[in-house]
């Protein structure tokens, strides 16, 4: 697993704002195409969807 890979991959997505990240989240548990993403394998992708949710949820409390 490239780490630093993710770890782009997060900060792009996460400078989107809250309302980009939800959106995103909701797609990706839906198995929609999402361009940023395009290029991870399904394992990264599981992972970066793990991860922004984990991000998110200091959000919702």
């Amino acid at each position: 697993m490239d780490h630093p890979k993710l770890t782009k991959y997060l900060e792009i997505l996460c400078q989107s704002g809250c309302k980009a990240v939800n959106a995103t989240i909701t797609a990706m548990e839906n198995n929609q195409s999402i361009s940023a993403i395009d290029d991870l394998s399904p394992d990264e992708r599981r992972i970066v969807l793990q991860e922004l949710k984990a991000i998110m949820s200091v959000y919702e409390h």
